[in-house]
């Protein structure tokens, strides 16, 4: 779903107050609401939960990115321990318990359990380190190429895939 400046206008305004657009806008959705069917309605519901979740991934993503601009403020930083921040190193589970944040670089990336289950299981699976890495890229190129953008894999041989696969391993075990 594209951010438009003029929702993110409205979202920076203060919560107690509505601004004119979002006056507009909810008019008009609360008049689109008895024209739908229970698919359109749930389907708007989901969209609803997905944004909602993705404003806390960017509220998230800039206390992360105002913490690491203080954090470089201070003397002292050495290249070792930026470097160390490089790359996949930390996932949790969401404050609403329904998916995970993964943390690249400063970033947090945001997936349901489904994808974070679907990926736990290639990891897991059988074949070489090099076939597993395949079907991970092929599996992250069709559901989730953000990932792949973001952290600018750009083939199966790439080594960050084998950060993330260590990553998962590290905090996932697979049930039998």
């Amino acid at each position: 779903m594209a951010k438009t400046t003029s929702t993110k206008n409205a979202r920076s305004k203060p919560t107690g107050k509505k601004s004119a657009v979002t006056e507009t806008l909810t008019k008009e959705l609360k008049g689109l609401i008895p024209k739908l069917d229970e698919e359109g309605l749930a389907f708007l519901v989901k969209q609803a939960h997905v944004h909602l979740y993705n404003m806390q991934v960017d509220a998230l993503n800039q206390t992360i990115i105002e913490d690491a601009k203080r954090r470089n403020a201070k003397p002292g930083k050495t290249a070792k321990s930026i470097k160390a921040d490089n790359g996949f190193s930390d996932i949790k589970l969401s404050e609403t318990g329904s998916g995970y944040h993964m943390r690249y670089n400063n970033q947090w990336i945001a997936f349901t359990s489904g994808e974070i289950t679907a990926m736990v299981k290639i990891v897991y699976g059988e074949g070489s380190d090099l076939e597993i890495r395949e079907r991970l890229y092929n599996w992250l190129s069709r559901e989730r190429n953000d990932l792949l953008n973001t952290a600018e894999i750009s083939d199966k041989f790439d080594d960050k895939l084998t950060a993330l696969i260590s990553l998962l391993k590290k905090n996932f075990k697979l049930k039998k």
